[in-house]
């Protein structure tokens, strides 16, 4: 703390006293009678209760400042300026009935008249308004110093606290353990030299800590669920065994290809098309065909043909073939025919067109005269014939 600046402020706070009691002082032996004190004027009672205010707010700071600073110290400077502080206090009371404040002494009557406005400010003369304002300057100047020297002791007493603490709070920190470390009973760095087996290994020490608690129990846990395994699957028999589960996985999936194959019938084209032999896919085509609204009109319920040709004959105008059908009821044709995409769906006519081949040599009543080319199937490709000699000798191999 600046120790000049604190006792500077403290005779300053005197000196203060000092003047405003010279200001109320009255002159014993002036002649003439009493003059109006200058202290009547609203300014100058404005002007006091700002000094006096001033003075409160110094006297504050100064017992905050006494308090943060050196007890020992501000009591031998307080001794040292005792003496010259008291003897400036009486000089200025014995001077206090100079002329710069004898406005309430007896001054004659043309002496008086003299005085002209020029040298009054506020109804005050110039002396005693300049005077007062002197001091509220050196009041506001001595709260600014003592408002510095506050704020420099703090940060000089924080500084002193956080230098002594912060090597207690680091070793606290140190020694403190998060909650999972207490869950797993370890134990601070700080103790590590009590946990020292004495083996190093390259600059690693072991120490004997031990095994955290969620491995502990995990592999408990497991010894626990191997013994229940053991006993239903190897004794007890109560769970299926790696063949059964195998043999189980086989049939699902061999159940997802059937329901997938099922649906796969929606993708086919006229490439893909094959003959539909199933008695369910027959049934829906013949359904299809007899319906009023579909090949009737044109073909009659029997196939046997009225504006369209006969269907059951093996002479076909745009083919015979599976593909060549289900193309025929799919795209229509130039006599009159309409497409029927739009209708059924693809594996619908699939259906429709493995029925319609189906009819082939049915032999309705009264069919209708044979129109296009005769189609003939063409034949499947015969399978390779085997010499008698290499098949018996593979039997007795594999005899």
């Amino acid at each position: 703390m600046n120790l000049f600046n604190y006792n500077k402020s403290k005779n300053m706070i005197r000196l203060l006293g000092v003047f405003l009691a010279m200001g109320f002082v009255q002159p014993v032996w002036a002649a003439g009678p009493p003059a109006p004190s200058a202290f009547s004027n609203p300014l100058a009672i404005v002007l006091v209760v700002l000094m006096l205010l001033l003075l409160i707010v110094i006297g504050i700071l100064a017992n905050i400042l006494i308090g943060t600073a050196d007890v020992k110290l501000k009591k031998r400077k307080q001794q040292k300026a005792a003496v010259p502080v008291a003897a400036v206090l009486i000089t200025l009371l014995l001077l206090s009935s100079s002329s710069l404040f004898a406005q309430t002494g007896a001054a004659p009557a043309d002496a008086a008249a003299t005085t002209t406005a020029g040298q009054t400010i506020g109804g005050m003369t110039a002396s005693t308004f300049y005077v007062m304002a002197t001091v509220i300057f050196l009041e506001l100047f001595i709260i600014i110093a003592l408002l510095i020297n506050i704020k420099f002791l703090l940060k000089a007493e924080k500084d002193k606290l956080v230098a002594e603490t912060q090597p207690v709070a680091e070793e606290v920190k140190k020694n403190q353990l998060s909650w999972w470390d207490k869950f797993n009973s370890f134990r601070p760095s700080s103790q590590e030299a009590d946990l020292d087996l004495g083996h190093d290994y390259d600059g690693i020490r072991e120490l004997n800590n031990r095994l955290p608690k969620w491995w502990l129990y995990g592999f408990y846990l497991t010894i626990i669920v191997g013994c229940i395994y053991l006993y239903r699957f190897h004794i007890a028999h109560t769970g299926p065994s790696s063949k059964q589960e195998f043999e189980t996985a086989v049939a699902q999936g061999e159940l997802k290809v059937k329901e997938y194959l099922k649906l796969q019938g929606d993708n086919v084209d006229e490439n893909t098309v094959t003959y539909l032999t199933a008695k369910e896919d027959l049934e829906a085509g013949k359904k299809l065909f007899i319906n009023p609204a579909n090949c009737v009109p044109c073909h009659r319920a029997d196939a046997g043909g009225l504006v369209g040709p006969n269907l059951t004959d093996e002479n076909w105008v745009y083919g015979g073939s599976i593909k060549d059908i289900f193309k025929t009821i799919k795209y229509g044709t130039n006599k009159g025919m309409k497409s029927w995409q739009e209708n059924f769906t693809a594996r619908e006519m699939a259906q429709l067109a493995s029925y319609v081949k189906s009819l082939k040599g049915t032999n309705p009543p009264n069919p209708k005269a044979p129109d296009g080319p005769v189609y003939k199937e063409e034949a499947a490709p015969a399978a390779p014939a085997i010499d008698s000699a290499k098949a018996k000798d593979g039997k007795m191999a594999m005899n």
